[in-house]
């Protein structure tokens, strides 16, 4: 079966846990062990490690049904999913300390610098507060982001953001994650107090970005054209499908809602011309965005497989209608909760949290689309006077 296929089998267990892991501020422990028996996790694992080594679209695709059914569980599936493609480009002596007694050992992450990492005699030495850190009491490490200093690309400075791998023994978890969506993802805050972490388990995001294509030593191990994405493009995309399935899960629950509603002027309104006019614009959107996510990842693999790299023009390109589609399915969610019955007010309706997920999931950083926007139309037009965006 394949892992989209495994995730349908499991939506009945995963949409019983959601209410559950929104009270608990975490995904249930059955919601994650479905997830687990699924192989979304490890989707994007390299298979010498006993993972899936699958396409980034079959991957986007599952996200996104989890999503659909459970909007938490599909967030954490996205984004504890595709922390192994990043590990799979360190080198081997992190992935063997990553994966070699646990081969399912799952990562959290916390990429927004608000920390501190420094350079020290062999390796860092990292300290402050990361905060949104989604999955972050299931998984067993942790991945930071910080900015360790300045590097030079075409004579421009850019900071080194970096990002370095804690063991769940060098942090503690603070748990802030009191939201009004996406409560089960238990997206709390990483807190560390000096703790020092070796030059082999930190690796450069410039080189993910600015110089893609330089020498990564994962790569040599691991040649698949799955890692040979750019990083920030394949991010953006696992974001832009947790936001987008649960868009489209919304839209779903809308659906059943309004089929047995009676119209204020009588009869029912699903016979009300301007209702189906409201669904079918919905829909356009969401799917379309879908469809755009699908045929990101599709085009961005074939230029791997044929052992090139995609231009950063591109690679804004594909940003920005990513953020772009997301942004515009939160606006089509929110004109459906309009016509939607007034009890939508209340929590225990059943279209209250769907909304609240969604507008939690389209408020994630990499989800602000005009910056990327701008940067896609400078670079078209040959100006350089645009954001030094990571793509």
């Amino acid at each position: 079966m394949t892992i989209v296929g495994s995730v349908r089998a499991a939506a009945p267990v995963l949409a019983a846990e959601d209410a559950g892991g929104a009270r608990q501020g975490r995904l249930t422990d059955t919601a994650w062990a479905a997830l687990q028996e699924t192989g979304i996790l490890r989707a994007l694992q390299p298979r010498r490690w006993g993972g899936g080594e699958t396409s980034p679209a079959e991957f986007l695709d599952a996200v996104v049904e989890a999503s659909r059914v459970a909007p938490a569980a599909g967030w954490v599936s996205a984004v504890v999913g595709v922390h192994p493609w990043q590990v799979a480009l360190f080198g081997e002596e992190t992935q063997k300390e990553i994966w070699g007694d646990t081969p399912d050992r799952a990562l959290a992450s916390s990429y927004t610098p608000t920390g501190k990492v420094t350079r020290v005699p062999g390796g860092y030495r990292v300290s402050g507060r990361w905060a949104f850190s989604s999955g972050c009491l299931h998984c067993d490490g942790v991945i930071l982001g910080g900015v360790v200093g300045i590097r030079d690309w075409n004579g421009h400075e850019v900071g080194d953001f970096t990002s370095v791998i804690l063991d769940r023994d060098q942090y503690t978890i603070d748990k802030t994650w009191n939201t009004a969506g996406l409560q089960g993802t238990g997206s709390n805050d990483i807190v560390v107090d000096g703790a020092f972490v070796p030059e082999h388990r930190g690796q450069s995001h410039i080189d993910y970005t600015y110089h893609l294509g330089v020498p990564l030593p994962g790569r040599e191990l691991n040649t698949a054209p799955l890692y040979r994405l750019p990083w920030a493009v394949l991010f953006n995309s696992v974001i832009a499908a947790g936001a987008l399935g649960a868009a489209r899960g919304f839209a779903d629950a809308w659906i059943e809602a309004t089929r047995e509603r009676k119209s204020p002027r009588g009869g029912s309104l699903c016979d009300d011309p301007l209702t189906q006019q409201y669904l079918a614009d919905a829909v356009y959107v969401v799917d379309g965005g879908l469809l755009r996510l699908r045929r990101a990842a599709e085009e961005l693999l074939e230029i791997a497989e044929a052992g090139e790299w995609p231009e950063r023009e591109l690679r804004a390109y594909h940003r920005h209608t990513m953020a772009r589609s997301a942004q515009e399915a939160g606006a089509a969610v929110t004109r459906l909760l309009r016509v939607s019955s007034g009890r939508t007010a209340y929590l225990d309706h059943p279209l209250h949290q769907r909304y609240q997920d969604v507008m939690a999931a389209v408020g994630h950083a990499f989800l602000v689309a005009d910056p990327l926007g701008q940067t896609y139309a400078a670079i078209h037009l040959g100006s350089q006077n645009h954001p030094m965006t990571h793509l």
